[in-house]
């Protein structure tokens, strides 16, 4: 004969099994989505540094920057008159983007990003350290970088 204890023992084993079974089946969603959805990514990762090139050269009246696809799919975004230039690679893959922009200081390495899946399989972003980013916000910083104004505006 079975006790209170035993059963709720029981019950508490049968739900941690189930929600372990339910983070695999997440995981496995996330992980099929993130490679399903990756060219969206990489597309929306390319259309903001377009998007925001075109917005800095139409402000400053002249192209200071220029946007490039290469021969092998990637970005090269470069500053009128530095001999800078960033370098932005897609790896289908290893599901990853990275960006080099040779005009950081060498002590900080290259950014690397990793397209995750998001929301039960619906979406898929790019991750940094476990965490969403805002793509805005970085590729905004790699160009102030590369034209010699620092990563964030004075105060």
């Amino acid at each position: 004969m079975a006790t209170d204890d035993t059963k709720r023992a029981a019950q508490e084993f049968l739900a941690v099994r189930m929600s372990e079974e339910t983070v695999q089946q997440e995981e496995a969603v996330n992980r099929e989505a993130a490679a399903r959805l990756a060219p969206q990514v990489w597309k929306r990762v390319a259309d903001t540094f377009n998007s925001q090139c075109k917005a800095w050269n139409e402000i400053l009246h002249e192209e200071a920057l220029t946007c490039k696809d290469t021969i092998r799919g990637d970005l090269r975004i470069r500053c009128a008159g530095k001999p800078h230039q960033i370098s932005v690679h897609y790896d289908s893959r290893k599901l990853q983007v990275t960006i080099k922009n040779s005009a950081r200081p060498e002590n900080e390495k290259d950014s690397v990003f990793f397209i995750q899946g998001w929301a039960s399989g619906a979406e898929a972003h790019l991750f940094r350290n476990n965490q969403p980013v805002n793509l805005e916000a970085i590729v905004l910083g790699e160009l102030r970088v590369l034209a010699g104004i620092g990563r964030t505006a004075a105060q």
